[in-house]
């Protein structure tokens, strides 16, 4: 993953040019297509996501603006008690900072407490500043970060650079340093952080550990489909995502049960599965994979828990995915892996997988049971998000929490187990074993990571980042200044952004007549908007697909079709998790034409009003457009004839997109939402004085 490459090899934290003969030397900063690119204010490095149009534009000369932030202090005093994690702490803080509203706004962090956190620590923090809803949430240098460097390879030159130009210029932190000014001040005392989960939906949403199961039972009623069915079956072969690479079997068969890894025995599931069984379980992200104190709490684990005799439940589906190979290094030097082998958590590559939505299909059985039986299935995973839909098209529950607590979670088969008062099985003594009989002290990990991680790991793994395998080495490179289409790819195909472009921009014209598309409701995220995950055969895209020829079980997913805007555009607002107040009581990318009153899919209708020429507009809730920074949540609305979106609030990357398209980001007055304002969705709009507008 591109930001654990960016924190353990790539930044630079401070460059040094020479210029007019004297060297001159200026801080690291970064802009990324990611939005978790904000991962490396960990280190001291400021920086953010960006959307790809905005990116796009940067790479073509065009500079990249921004208004001046607020900045809020967070005040971090004392120290984590044992048995809270990295993970249970950035789950407190971002609930605490969604409470506190930092949308557009950086957070830097400070006090005493930051001698008390790794690097790792720090970086699982500033990671998932999308989440809290900030820029980003910068921790500056100290010792901590030299060290850290050195840790993982940099030379002894740049970490002297990077020392002395940030005490000369005053960037250098130390328990001495004044306090700043900001804008706003949280604190948070470390101490007070307890083991927690975030969930079933949205990652602010942080559940102590003793009331997750609780939690489920209270959220389960609204977890429930409308129609009390499951989502189609998701079988598909992924590549270039990372994942399982093969899915056999067809959409809609459940004849076959596919042998999960290091499972050698199967049981009739059926009898076994409920509301609340886990069917995930993925130490998998950019959070947590970079996190050597956590991962090695979750190998710790697993090889207590199968020395015991523990052993996972069959119908979990299990993984691990870091986001570099040092981490696989780490395990083999500490001999963890042939424990998590066991317990089934095997590498099952380098990448966002699960945590994207590329977890691959569940066991057969499993899929079956839950579509029969309409289940709300449970994945945890020690990700940054749990959208709906994003995770699994079958799983309606996602937890996200510490890599160690998957593990106990996929050893108990159900979120609403309490793992601080219940057993998680019977040992091979046949005694009762509970997760504080094999959750690991701090020191033991402590231990683990003093012998097995060295600067020689790193450096070993990126000696030869630049050269690649022999399947990146034998790729062709085509000559020339343009790119030559292939007619027949269902992979990319020329976008008709440019057609009939006037070399001139056409005035800004009043949108009259528009109808409404859509009408959502709060917290549409990006995946809902343009999902990255499996493609449904009997969808928009899916129909397309199959009418050019791809069987569906190459169908991939819309994140590896993004270069194919015929798949994106039918794939907006395709979010089987979608709910539309236009066509109420169903679920997924639908609405009603409204003209005929007709529930038909989303594509569908847009296709109809724009070949009557009828403007579209989206009304929406508070934090549209959240998660990803995923243009095609731009592009997509674009293509489908959407001229405006109508919301209560904006994620700050997606605004930015909108704008980039061409789309109108409108915002009810603060007081204002739709149903205070009498609309139903139904009427035409006219948004009128635009051009005066744009000239002021």
């Amino acid at each position: 993953i591109v930001h654990q490459i960016n924190l353990e090899y790539l930044a630079r934290v401070v460059f040094a040019h020479v210029v007019d003969g004297a060297l001159q030397a200026y801080p690291d900063t970064l802009v990324g297509t990611d939005s978790h690119t904000t991962m490396i204010n960990g280190l001291g490095v400021l920086g953010w996501g960006v959307g790809g149009i905005e990116a796009e534009a940067a790479m073509l000369g065009q500079p990249v603006s921004m208004l001046l932030p607020q900045v809020v202090g967070f005040k971090l005093t004392g120290k984590l008690k044992e048995g809270s994690t990295a993970t249970d702490l950035v789950l407190t803080v971002t609930e605490m900072l969604r409470k506190t509203g930092v949308v557009g706004k950086f957070v830097e962090f400070f006090g005493d407490g930051l001698s008390e956190l790794p690097l790792a620590d720090r970086a699982t923090i500033a990671n998932m500043a999308p989440e809290y809803g900030a820029t980003c949430g910068i921790f500056p240098v100290d010792k901590e970060t030299l060290r850290y460097l050195r840790m993982t390879g940099r030379s002894d030159e740049s970490i002297a650079l990077i020392d002395a130009y940030s005490k000369e210029q005053g960037m250098f932190h130390t328990k001495d340093s004044p306090h700043a000014t900001y804008s706003e001040v949280v604190s948070l005392d470390l101490a007070t952080v307890e083991p927690s989960v975030a969930g079933p939906r949205r990652p602010q949403d942080r559940v102590p550990l003793s009331q997750a199961a609780a939690n489920f039972k209270h959220e389960l009623p609204t977890l429930l489909s409308p129609k009390a069915k499951a989502a189609a079956r998701q079988v598909m072969r992924w590549e270039g995502e990372g994942g399982n690479p093969t899915a056999p079997g067809a959409e809609g068969t459940h004849d076959e049960v596919i042998e999960p890894v290091g499972k050698k025995h199967r049981i009739d599931v059926s009898k076994y599965l409920d509301h609340g069984s886990v069917v995930i379980a993925a130490i998998t992200s950019c959070t947590n994979t970079s996190n050597p104190a956590v991962m090695i709490a979750a190998g710790l684990l697993a090889k207590k828990a199968a020395r015991r005799g523990l052993s996972t439940a069959p119908w979990v589906k299990t993984s691990v995915a870091p986001g570099s190979r040092v981490v696989t290094e780490y395990y083999k030097k500490a001999g963890l892996m042939p424990y998590l082998d066991k317990l089934g958590f095997s590498i099952a590559g380098y990448g966002c997988t699960t945590c994207i939505g590329n977890s691959g299909p569940l066991p057969a059985d499993v899929s079956k049971t839950i579509d029969e039986h309409s289940l709300v299935a449970v994945s945890v995973l020690s990700g940054n998000r749990n959208f709906e839909g994003r995770i699994n098209s079958e799983v309606r529950a996602n937890y996200l929490m510490s890599p160690p607590l998957v593990v106990a979670y996929a050893l108990a088969g159900r979120i609403d187990h309490d793992l601080l008062t219940e057993p998680l099985g019977r040992g091979a003594d046949g005694k009762d074993i509970f997760l504080r009989d094999i959750w690991p002290t701090q020191q033991e990990v402590d231990e683990v990571v003093r012998q097995c991680i060295d600067s020689e790991m790193f450096r070993g793994n990126y000696e030869n980042i630049s050269e690649g395998d022999e399947h990146w080495q034998k790729l062709k490179v085509p000559q020339g200044e343009t790119y030559a289409w292939d007619k027949d790819s269902t992979y990319i195909k020329r976008a008709p952004y440019f057609d009939d472009m006037p070399v001139q921009p056409a005035p800004v014209r009043d949108i009259k007549g528009a109808r409404v598309l859509a009408w959502l409701g709060d917290s549409v995220t990006t995946d809902h908007i343009s999902p990255a995950g499996s493609i449904k055969q009997n969808s928009p895209a899916g129909k397309y697909l199959v009418e050019h020829g791809v069987k569906p079980h190459d169908f991939n997913s819309y994140g590896s079709r993004r270069g194919n805007h015929e798949v994106m555009v039918r794939g907006t607002f395709a979010n089987v998790r979608l709910r539309n107040k236009l066509a109420p009581g169903t679920e997924g990318g639908v609405t009603r034409y409204l003209p005929t009153n007709e529930v038909t899919s989303i594509f569908e209708a847009s296709m109809k009003y724009q070949a009557e020429r009828v403007p579209l507009i989206i009304l929406a809730g508070k934090e549209y457009g959240s998660g990803s920074s995923r243009d095609w949540a731009a592009k997509g609305p674009m293509l489908l004839g959407v001229k405006a979106v109508i919301a209560q609030s904006y994620e700050r990357i997606h605004r930015s997109n909108l704008v980039g398209m061409g789309i109108l980001p409108l915002q009810f007055l603060s007081e204002d939402d739709p149903e205070s304002l009498g609309l139903n969705g139904e009427e035409t709009y006219e948004i009128a004085g635009l051009r005066e507008l744009l000239d002021t």
